[in-house]
Parts: C-alpha cells; sequence; structure tokens
C-alpha cells in the first residue's frame, strides 16, 4: 500500500505511509477501505446523487470499539472527517473529500423491552429497523416519515414526523445517549448524567461526539391508523389550503398533517389530465383511536370535490413506507427549510406561483402544520429552539438529470428568500439545503440557545474536533 494523502482539519495535505495505517486497522474489528478497495465506491455512496465526494479512509465500524479507535486515529493525526450514519442527510456532511469517514452505518441493532416500552437503538439504524420491532408489541417511536432516513441524524437534529403532536420531537422522547467524545472515551448522557451534555445532544448535532446508542421512549400504535389523502385541482389550492389551517388550530394532537403543493401521482385513481400536472395534496396521519378517524379526517376531504381520494387505512409499518418510493436512492435533491408566523393568501400566492413554474415536476412545497405537543415544550428545555411556530415549509427540490441541477437548485433557493418577509427567522436542519449560509443557519436553527452550546462544547470538545453539520465553536 502506498501513502494515503489525507486533508487535515487546517485544509492542509499530509501523507500518512503504510505503518502508520496499520496501527488503525490493527485496532478495528471492521474493515478499513482505501480508494482501491472492491467495497470502496460502494461504501462513499449516500443517499443524495448530487453528492459525488471521494474520501481517502473509510472506517467500517462494527462497534463501539472501533469507534473510539476511529475517534483516536482522527484527533492524532488532527484528520478532516465526518461520520455517517443513514447518509440520508440532503447536505452530504456525512462524506469528505480526501478525509476520513467513521461509518457506523452497519451498527443497525434495535432492543425493544415491550414492558418498560424503550427501545435501545444502534446509531446506524434506519426507521424502517426501528418500526420493524416496535409494531409486533403494538408501540412505535416518534421519528420522521421516510422509513430509510437514519436515526441519528433525524434524531440529532430534532426528529419531526408523524407522531410529533402527540408526543413530541424524537429528542422530546429521548432518555439516553451513547457518546465517544472527542477525548476518545464512551460517556452516557441523560437527565442524571452528564446532563448539559444531554441537553445539547438533543438538537445540536453531531457537534459533540459519535452517538453510538440511542435509548427511546415508545407509545402505544393502534393496529390501523389512518390516513388521509385527498388530492385537489390546482385552481382551488387557495380554499384547501386555508381551510386545512383553520382546522389545524383546533385539531386533536393525534392528527398530524402535511399540505403538499405537488404534481398528480400516475395512479389509475388520478384522472390523467392531473397526472403529472400541479395539485394540492393533504396528507394527514391521525394515529388516535379509529373509531373517531373518520369523523376527525372528513374535514380534509371535503373542503371542495378532490380529484381523487386515496385515505385508507392501514399499519404503522406501511404508514411510514408510504413516501419511500417518492425519495429513491441516487436521485438528485436540494431541500431548503423555513418556518413561518403567518400562511395566508399573501403567502399562498407565493406558493402557488412557485409550484406552477418547478422546473421538475418531481419537487414540491410542503407545509408542515406545527403546533401540539412538540410545541409545548420550553424553548430552552433542549438545544432544539424552533418550537412556537405554527408552520414549516419544506422546500424540496428532486431531479433526474445532472444537467438540470443549477435550475433546480436556483428555483429552491429564490422560493426561500421569497418566504423571508413571512418568518422570523428559524430552519429545520434535517433540510439545510448544501450549508451553504453557516453564520445565518446557526442563529436561525438554535436562536438565544447557542450561547449554552458553545459552552457546552468548550467543555466537551474544546479544540473543535467536531464541527458537525453547522460548526458550534467552544465558547
Amino acid at each position: 500500500m502506498s501513502d494515503i494523502q489525507l486533508k487535515t482539519l487546517e485544509g492542509q495535505q499530509i501523507s500518512l505511509n503504510e505503518e502508520i495505517v496499520n496501527i488503525l486497522k490493527n485496532r478495528l474489528r471492521g474493515s478499513l477501505l482505501t480508494k482501491e478497495h472492491p467495497d470502496y465506491e460502494a461504501a462513499r455512496k449516500v443517499w443524495n446523487g448530487s453528492i459525488d465526494r471521494k474520501p481517502a479512509l473509510i472506517v467500517c465500524c462494527r462497534g463501539t470499539a472501533d469507534i473510539m479507535a476511529a475517534v483516536d486515529f482522527v484527533r492524532d493525526h488532527k484528520l478532516l472527517f465526518s461520520v455517517r450514519a443513514g447518509g440520508h442527510n440532503v447536505s452530504g456532511s456525512s462524506i469528505v473529500d480526501n478525509g476520513l469517514v467513521i461509518d457506523i452505518s452497519q451498527m443497525r441493532s434495535v432492543q425493544v423491552d415491550p414492558a418498560k416500552r424503550i427501545a435501545r437503538v444502534e446509531a446506524g439504524a434506519r426507521l424502517g429497523d426501528l418500526d420493524h420491532e416496535t409494531v409486533p408489541f403494538g408501540l412505535a417511536a416518534p421519528i420522521g416519515v421516510v422509513s430509510e432516513t437514519g436515526v441519528a441524524g433525524l434524531t440529532l437534529h430534532g426528529g419531526t414526523g408523524w407522531l410529533m403532536r402527540k408526543h413530541g420531537l424524537s429528542i422530546d422522547n429521548l432518555n439516553a445517549v451513547d457518546i465517544v467524545t472527542a477525548d476518545g472515551k464512551l460517556l452516557r448522557a441523560s437527565a442524571n448524567e452528564h446532563s448539559d451534555l444531554f441537553w445539547a445532544l438533543r438538537g445540536g448535532g453531531g457537534n459533540f461526539g459519535v452517538v453510538t446508542n440511542f435509548e427511546f421512549t415508545l407509545h402505544p400504535i393502534g393496529a390501523q391508523v389512518a390516513i388521509a389523502m385527498p388530492i385537489y385541482a390546482m385552481k382551488s389550492a387557495r380554499e384547501v389550503m386555508s381551510a386545512c389551517r383553520n382546522y389545524m388550530v383546533n385539531a386533536p394532537d393525534e392528527l398530524m398533517v402535511l399540505g403538499v403543493y405537488w404534481s398528480g401521482p400516475a395512479l389509475p385513481e388520478v384522472p390523467e389530465e392531473h397526472q403529472g400536472k400541479p395539485v394540492v395534496i393533504l396528507l394527514g396521519c391521525y394515529t388516535g383511536s379509529q373509531e373517531y378517524a373518520e369523523k376527525v379526517i372528513a374535514p380534509l376531504q371535503t373542503i371542495t370535490k378532490p380529484i381523487a381520494d386515496l385515505s385508507a387505512s392501514m399499519g404503522w409499518k406501511e404508514v411510514q413506507q408510504l413516501l419511500d418510493e417518492d425519495y429513491p436512492n441516487g436521485k438528485y435533491y436540494y431541500w431548503k427549510s423555513i418556518y413561518l408566523n403567518r400562511f395566508d393568501d399573501e403567502v399562498m400566492g407565493i406558493m402557488e406561483e412557485y409550484t406552477i413554474k418547478r422546473p421538475s415536476a418531481e419537487s414540491s412545497i410542503d407545509v408542515w402544520f406545527l403546533g401540539g405537543a412538540a410545541s409545548r415544550v420550553p424553548q430552552t428545555a433542549t438545544a432544539f429552539y424552533n418550537r412556537n411556530h405554527p408552520i414549516m415549509i419544506g422546500i424540496e427540490a428532486n431531479w433526474s438529470d445532472l444537467e438540470d441541477s443549477e435550475e433546480n437548485v436556483t428555483w429552491a433557493r429564490n422560493l426561500h428568500k421569497a418566504l423571508q418577509p413571512y418568518s422570523s427567522g428559524g430552519n429545520y436542519l434535517n433540510f439545510p439545503g448544501y450549508v451553504e449560509d453557516q453564520a445565518d443557519m446557526l442563529l436561525g436553527a438554535y436562536g438565544e440557545n447557542l450561547t449554552r452550546l458553545r459552552s457546552i462544547k468548550s467543555i466537551y470538545d474544546p479544540h473543535n474536533l467536531f464541527p458537525g453539520l453547522l460548526n458550534i465553536l467552544p465558547a
């Protein structure tokens, strides 16, 4: 093996010879991949096809000891590195060019204690892994809405999903975290152990170490869940979204709704003239008693006459997989987010304008109707700050041809800019674009919590080994 060229944290190039690299290799139960390894190409790929980066080394971890060895190695040599769990963040932050990747994506064990209603989840697990183990016990964790998403990234940045109005964000259901910190040691963070670190990890991302395990509180989930999915013509968008907004003000916490400006799906139930054309879809999930399901979702289905109604009752695993086929591996993605203080005719006019002029029919504008349990947690109770906004907008540019990248990214950025006057700030870090505006995003994500985060960073990572998605500098 020839010498390996790597970048340092300061952006310099260094050369590591075979003897030095073998020190790391001999500490691993997992494998160490160089660019010549037959598994390298597959290992460097992430979900977003827009990301094409080539790390110098990939440490494929099999357990905590491997993670500790990798952290020691990057610290000792001051290497640029990233941590890959699910690899589903749109920014591609889990892969670095010419650095080292600590890959924990194969650490996917989930252990459920149904009597205590808790799940212990390895940090490489996907949402689908967690659902698979909890559903047989009639239990669910409040996590995201696409089953291939990684548990780690979703949770460390908050975790929005179908259960957030009833049970809060993913971090609000987190009991404890095991984490390897910058000194290579394994710590347990909870309300009773390293409580300051536990506070920071609930929203602070990957700035404090490599999480190895999460422990979640689980909640009962019915055998069947009601899904509302009426599809309305674009000409009715204003009427539909206004009615949904008004209904959600007093809707039960068991109901979570996304209003989606999208394209009519190519399904037999959808009239052919609407397939691929701009439409509005109300996607609601009601997890309360099925006795009341029809009554609760009916107001979403009858605002005006829908062009199609795909509402159904299904099991929780099927609910969690409902959107999977819309986000396949290798497609091109650029997602931004913004919290709004108002959702009125003026804002809806912008939504309609940008829906009609999307360069890709695969792109969508998602309106998250918030409130409920997640909003009743004080803003300073966890590092996650943006709890008081009534609406979050997810701007999802999705396209299939690489040459169309610039116009799709530009569309998303222009819409984000057009919505700024209706927001007092704030962004959701699981929809971060390419993290090209770090300073604004830091303040938007953490607000007044940023000062405390920097203080905690100075305790657990004083030399800023872990830059995270957004680099929280030590105080």
